[in-house]
């Protein structure tokens, strides 16, 4: 196999041969070569955030008369091109290098560089497209700026549609009691839409979090530029980038204030990555659930039947098995596990600067993008389909002697406790034993014990 054609670029540590159709640099090729890690580059919606914040960096400089005209509007031109997903192969630096993320922000800069140059106009990667920059402001803003792009576009939606389709549940399952269970063991009834208004409350709740975070994940370190001082950059720099990064997205982008904060500490990011471990735990909840109410037909609970996706063994045929509900909780394992790697690289913060950002954004993109998919699955695949096994339920409800509990305040604790043990050893239903042992007319325990009307809210004395 021949070697492709090489060109010789320079930087500061001396000449390096470059592909000769490469768009990147000197500098880019050096870390092509030092880190060989995972052989995974950063996402894509990391690249695509960072060329934004490139281009709002390249107006506000125009604005402040830092950049010529021609230079900016070349600058501009080339960033937005690759925010659009052009030349989505020219930023194959690994996830795994240095912790300030300097090789993808001069990765950015040397691609630009090169597509803003012609015959007429030479564009510097440093000079001009990192003008008013460092690596230590522009990483932690484009984390930022991914991570709440991302959360507003793909997995918020995502959520309303779970939420929406468990909704929509709820009121068709209204009329629909069911056995309770608590430890695993019969409980006090319950309605199935009460059972599914609780995941529904669950996600809800996560969705509130996840917004009041983003709320933080907002603010952008642009403008501290090396240490949080903000040197090299005009004062009003970082705020102007923010403005043109709200104006061009419509997210209320704002500049952190505290510049030493934003570089030093990756806090907010820790805390999104909280938000989303949160709903990873809700939606194993929820798909542990689906799981055991499916389980069987014949040996499990039976209550439900999920649609049936796929062949689930290759060697018993018939068998089908709870398939979006375990690869839903797979995908939030992960999230999990991505986690606890976001908070551990979130103590990497040494004096004026975090470095474990390349991991974190990585990581985030990676739990939100998990998550997206995993609630889309689940509410289409799982949720929306499933069928009630109403002649299970019943059978279930006419003999479960915890609905004694019901007789509690008449005839007390230790009866009721008597009631009940005699109904499991003898396997009658319980109102036959309440009729034997109390002299509670049996119309009256009838009323008492009905499985609907226990579920409905005690009236208030």
């Amino acid at each position: 196999m021949s070697k492709p054609a090489m060109r010789q670029e320079q930087d500061s540590l001396g000449p390096v041969e470059v592909p000769q159709e490469a768009l990147w640099g000197a500098q880019t090729q050096r870390a092509i070569d030092n880190f060989r890690i995972s052989g995974r580059p950063l996402p894509p919606a990391f690249i695509r955030a960072l060329a934004l914040t490139k281009a709002a960096c390249a107006e506000a400089n125009q604005a402040l008369g830092q950049l010529p005209d021609a230079v900016a509007g070349a600058i501009v031109a080339a960033a937005d091109s690759l925010a659009s997903g052009d030349h989505a192969d020219a930023f194959p630096v690994d996830v795994y290098q240095t912790g300030s993320g300097t090789s993808s922000n001069m990765n950015m800069n040397e691609v630009i560089a090169r597509l803003a140059s012609d015959a007429a106009l030479t564009v510097h990667p440093n000079d001009h497209v990192n003008r008013s920059q460092s690596s230590n402001d522009v990483i932690p803003t484009a984390l930022h700026v991914a991570a709440s792009l991302e959360v507003e576009r793909r997995l918020l939606p995502a959520l309303r549609h779970l939420i929406a389709t468990i909704a929509r549940r709820e009121g068709e399952l209204t009329a629909i009691v069911k056995t309770g269970r608590t430890h695993l063991m019969d409980a006090m009834p319950v309605r199935m839409s009460q059972e599914l208004s609780g995941w529904r409350t669950q996600l809800e709740l996560d969705a509130e979090r996840i917004r009041d975070t983003r709320i933080r994940v907002n603010r952008l370190a642009i403008g501290g530029t090396a240490v949080g001082t903000g040197i090299n950059a005009p004062a009003d720099f970082g705020d102007r980038v923010a403005r043109r990064l709200a104006e061009r997205t419509g997210v209320g982008f704002v500049r952190e204030l505290n510049g030493f904060a934003a570089l030093a500490s990756q806090d907010t990011a820790v805390e999104l990555s909280g938000q989303l471990r949160t709903l990873a735990t809700s939606l194993i909840k929820i798909a542990n659930d689906l799981r055991w109410m499916n389980s069987g037909p014949l040996a499990g609970l039976g209550e439900i039947a999920l649609p049936a996706l796929q062949p689930g063994s290759s060697i018993m045929p018939g068998k089908v098995n709870p398939v979006i509900p375990e690869a839903v909780i797979m995908a939030a394992q992960q999230v999990v596990g991505l986690d606890v790697a976001v908070a551990a690289a979130g103590q990497g913060g040494n004096f004026q600067l975090n470095v474990g950002l390349p991991l974190i954004a990585d990581n985030l993109l990676q739990q939100i993008g998990l998550l997206t998919g995993a609630a889309e699955h689940l509410a289409d695949r799982a949720i929306a389909g499933f069928t009630v096994n109403e002649a299970v339920l019943r059978a279930a409800l006419d003999r479960n002697p915890i609905l004694v509990t019901a007789l509690n305040a008449e005839i007390g604790y230790e009866a009721g406790a008597r009631i009940a043990k005699e109904a499991y050893a003898s396997g009658r239903p319980i109102v036959d034993v309440a009729a034997e042992q109390t002299d509670i007319p049996r119309e009256r325990l009838l009323a008492m014990l009905d499985p609907a009307a226990l579920t409905a809210p005690q009236p208030k004395s």
